[in-house]
């Protein structure tokens, strides 16, 4: 891999309550490289978006940065005042949240959205940041795009939207892209072209994209790298193909076996018993030993490292044994 765009360094992220502090990332590590999609998958309640949020300055208080550090091409980016993080996000970080209704004002064409991102972040005219919307729009599979820029976000369907944020998110054309369930509640053709738009942008802009998702076949048609969550933690790492083919990890394998088979109908399908822990109750030792069929007496209390594990990473002292 070359040298990462993103470089993500023991993140941790913690809640202030009355009741003590609650730890909602435990020691994230990551990269992503220029032109690369690492995908992070898991169950609600993961970690995931929490993530993303992090990343580019989001968190919703009192969620703070209690550790760790997050590097933009090198430079430290998680200790910025918010006016700096403001001007980064857009310009080098763009973002692309799960609904396209809460991104873009309703008041405003979807014109007047862009272009002001646009002269935002770029020293341009109103007529070259409109040109520049056009071809975006265009790029983004908007039909007619001359033409419909000055329309309203209630005048596209649920698909386009979606299309028109990616613009948005794209037009100031960022280093890195932040895609939080960008294909959710979107039809299967239409998930399909959203997928295959992200693949063209990492392949032919040199964009990184971190793809946050819970379908582990979005992951598998889209991304390079695949990041399991599980409780705050990754839980393993690596590339997309060898994960789904022989995952280390025992919850990575009842998240692949929870997918159905296409070649043979299957009566029921396999579940991981038990529930995503509470921030205030994971347990001590691996945070997953008390879902897991094989769990041993060390994994009620050792908390397992992410290490080399065959052709991935894995926090798991089976796959080590």
């Amino acid at each position: 891999m070359s040298a990462p765009l993103l470089g993500v360094a023991d993140l941790t992220v913690e809640f202030p309550t009355r009741r003590g502090i609650l730890r909602a990332l435990d020691a994230v590590s990551f990269a992503i490289a220029p032109g690369e999609i690492l995908g992070m998958v898991g169950e609600s309640g993961a970690g995931k978006s929490l993530t993303g949020a992090a990343i580019i300055g989001l968190l919703a208080p009192p969620g703070r940065i209690a550790g760790g550090e997050v590097r933009l091409e090198g430079a430290r980016i998680d200790h910025l005042p918010a006016e700096a993080m403001r001007r980064i996000r857009g310009r080098r970080i763009g973002a692309i949240f799960q609904d396209p209704l809460t991104t873009l004002n309703p008041l405003y064409t979807i014109g007047r959205q862009l272009t002001e991102t646009i002269r935002t972040h770029l020293p341009m005219s109103a007529a070259e940041a409109r040109t520049r919307a056009i071809r975006w729009l265009d790029e983004v599979g908007i039909p007619a795009a001359a033409r419909r820029i000055d329309a309203y976000p209630h005048e596209f369907s649920g698909g386009q939207r979606q299309r028109v944020v990616i613009a948005l998110a794209l037009c100031a054309e960022p280093r890195l892209v932040i895609a939080d369930e960008p294909t959710t509640a979107l039809d299967v053709s239409i998930q399909a072209q959203i997928i295959a738009l992200l693949k063209r942008l990492a392949r032919e802009h040199g964009t990184a994209v971190l793809l946050i998702t819970h379908d582990m076949g979005v992951i598998a048609e889209t991304a390079d790298r695949v990041a399991v969550m599980y409780a705050g933690r990754i839980a393993e790492i690596g590339p997309v193909a060898e994960v789904i083919r022989a995952p280390a990890h025992p919850y990575t394998e009842g998240l692949m076996a929870s997918i159905p088979p296409l070649e043979h109908r299957l009566e029921r399908l396999a579940q991981i018993e038990g529930a995503m822990p509470r921030l205030n109750a994971i347990p001590d030792g691996c945070a997953f030993h008390p879902r897991c069929p094989r769990a041993i007496d060390r994994c009620r209390g050792e908390r397992p490292a992410l290490t080399p594990a065959g052709a991935t990473m894995a926090a798991c002292l089976l796959a080590h044994a």
